[in-house]
């Protein structure tokens, strides 16, 4: 291996005490303790969260006021970025279910292509989304196409569903201009370019890995099909198209669904081709402002309501009727995920996240190798991708002062790849997938949660083959 990458960290670091065992000991308790309510005593997730929070915060000696707040925090923090997308997502999926958008999709892929076909266009389709796009964006806009793909194929939702959720998760992970890998490059000083194109290079071939491929195994290990509600849309009993006069065209429907795509995508490119605010041209102002995850979509929603509502017929108060139709059903996934989020920074906020910081500056490893299990820890111990990255590419960006810039580049793809390593309990992404397709925890784990592994271990092997022939 290149020797440059083989930096090594000093062999030990003082302050590493029991406590800091003590507090992982704790996390793992607090862990365990979610699974078992919510598996073996059926406790609602929410519930099962705020005393797993309550537990952690207790035995880790957080003062009881700080306990409350850490979690309103962690709580607050994930709905004001996610809660919101959520909200967005399920009344644009509601109007493109209703309007038949979703069925005129559905239609075209599978005239297109039929049986393994269609796993490979869905897989397509979400990588083009995934590009520049959230994936808590990407997941509920794709959804009502998942679920019809699922019914209408008559595959097991699994075959549809992981090769979705891969291709959203792989690009959020590992490509600019997602936060994530933006954060690792800042930190380790890499080029933008030089990481945007070998993450495209290792995102590929995990994604096929990780997606279709994994998708036969997992839907024998959990052998369902579409959920009866997914989302807020009921698909169960089909779409409530009453007042369609006329369906959406295909291309009217395409470019309503990549319309928020292409303003984060354009303001992806701006930020590159001009990165100082302060001489860039006015176009970068617009597209910094329309390309916030929150104005893409709702600025997305009042366009669905043109081409999905009044273009097709339906009347303003039909249409009011079926946004706020479109909440409802939501209400308990936005608990959840925002409780997910308060475990998290219970955990943060116990100290947690600075304990497996103390060991990692005692290891002695090759910087890449550093970089990829610093992150894991994090992810496994906070359930933060972003805590995961950031955390990760301070310890590491001392050691990345040496290296070249290609292999700066794939420090940061190291990072992200461990930063995605085995989402559980203590991440909100993993309750949003349970919730919006309607699984057990005990499901989750076996698809979600083993795929996020898989994409984590996969994309830091192609890291790691890279690094040797580059």
């Amino acid at each position: 291996m290149n020797s440059r990458i083989a930096t090594q960290l000093p062999a030990a670091v003082e302050g590493w005490t029991g406590h800091d065992t003590q507090l992982l000991v704790v996390a793992g308790l607090g862990i365990a303790l979610i699974v078992v309510l919510i598996a073996k005593l059926k406790l609602h997730p929410f519930l099962a969260l705020v005393l797993g929070s309550a537990f952690v915060g207790l035995a880790s000696g957080v003062e009881l006021p700080k306990i409350i707040t850490n979690f309103e925090e962690g709580v607050g923090g994930v709905l004001k970025e996610v809660g919101l997308l959520i909200a967005l997502g399920a009344m644009l999926g509601k109007l493109l279910a209703d309007s038949g958008g979703a069925n005129r999709v559905v239609d075209t892929l599978l005239e297109k292509a039929s049986g393994n076909k269609v796993v490979w266009s869905i897989t397509l389709v979400a990588v083009i989304i995934g590009l520049p796009m959230f994936f808590e964006i990407g997941l509920v806009l794709l959804l009502p196409v998942v679920v019809l793909v699922t019914q209408r194929s008559r595959m097991p939702l699994m075959r549809i569903a992981i090769p979705a959720l891969a291709g959203l998760s792989v690009l959020h992970g590992l490509v600019p201009p997602h936060p994530g890998p933006l954060i690792a490059i800042s930190a380790v000083k890499a080029e933008l370019g030089t990481t945007l194109a070998l993450g495209l290079l290792v995102a590929i071939p995990t994604v096929i890995i990780c997606g279709p491929l994994f998708s036969r195994l997992a839907a024998k290990w959990v052998p369902v099909g579409a959920p009866a509600v997914a989302g807020g849309i009921d698909t169960e009993h089909g779409a409530d198209t009453t007042g369609v006069k006329r369906q959406p065209t295909f291309l009217v429907t395409l470019l309503t669904i990549i319309f928020p795509v292409v303003l984060m995508l354009a303001k992806a490119v701006v930020d590159i081709v001009w990165p100082d605010v302060q001489t860039a041209p006015p176009v970068r102002i617009f597209f910094d402002f329309a390309g916030q995850p929150l104005v893409a979509m709702t600025l997305a929603v009042l366009l669905a309501i043109l081409t999905f509502g009044y273009a097709v017929g339906f009347t303003g108060n039909r249409i009011t009727s079926k946004i706020g139709a479109s909440l409802g059903p939501i209400a308990a996934i936005l608990l959840i995920v925002g409780a997910g989020g308060g475990f998290k920074q219970t955990l943060i906020g116990a100290g947690v996240g600075d304990a497996v910081k103390k060991w990692a500056e005692g290891t002695n490893m090759s910087v890449l190798v550093l970089g990829f299990i610093v992150a894991v820890a994090l992810r496994l111990a906070t359930g933060s991708a972003t805590v995961a990255t950031v955390t990760a590419a301070g310890i590491v960006a001392p050691l990345a002062g040496s290296l070249s810039p290609t292999h700066a580049a794939l420090l940061a793809l190291a990072i992200g790849a461990g930063s995605l390593f085995l989402s559980h309990v203590n991440d909100a992404g993993f309750w949003l997938v349970k919730e919006l397709f309607g699984l057990t925890v005990g499901q989750t784990f076996k698809t979600w949660s083993v795929m996020e592994t898989l994409i984590s271990v996969v994309g830091f092997g192609f890291v790691m083959l890279l690094s040797l022939v580059i």
